[in-house]
């Protein structure tokens, strides 16, 4: 089968200050500013001793993630509402295997140039892409793809490609 040639981004979720100019989810006592009274309100929040008014990670969830993306915004960074605790992920996209029958494709990840490489893709990956989210910041991945027929034949490993996690 034909080697794929790739195509590779890396995404951070990255969410504007100017999203909550008037208002953050993170002022969780709605003074307008968010600060260490917002901070202690989150852990109140999430032990229990004041009811959950929080919106920061879903409507009325409370936790450990939302003290921290307080925290966080209390410390001049943005506050992140997104219900997910990975802010990273890397998308792969290749062109197509000109073999015959091609049913799909399998994405290989490793830690190591070179590989030793474990399948990322719980079933083949009928399109000429596939998002990689449970990829961890700080981290360096290589990608190698293959191609899959319908009689189930696999082709050796493409090209690999790298991709550089930044942190956080």
């Amino acid at each position: 089968m034909r080697a794929l040639r790739w195509v590779v981004a890396v995404a951070a979720m990255i969410l504007s200050p100017s999203s909550w100019a008037q208002t953050s989810a993170c002022d969780l006592n709605a003074d307008g500013v968010v600060d260490v009274a917002d901070v202690q309100l989150a852990i109140n929040m999430a032990i229990g001793l004041t009811p959950c008014t929080a919106t920061v990670y879903g409507a009325g969830t409370c936790n450990a993630v939302v003290v921290q993306r307080v925290t966080n915004a209390a410390l001049g960074g943005s506050c992140r509402t997104d219900t997910s605790t990975n802010p990273h992920t890397v998308t792969l996209n290749w062109t197509a295997s000109t073999s015959t029958n091609v049913a799909g494709y399998n994405v290989y990840r490793g830690t190591i140039m070179g590989g030793p490489y474990t399948k990322v893709n719980p079933a083949l990956v009928a399109s000429l892409g596939y998002t990689d989210g449970t990829v961890v910041a700080g981290q360096t991945y290589y990608y190698v793809a293959t191609a899959v027929d319908s009689s189930n034949n696999e082709s050796s490993y493409s090209t690999e490609t790298k991709a550089v996690i930044p942190t956080p």
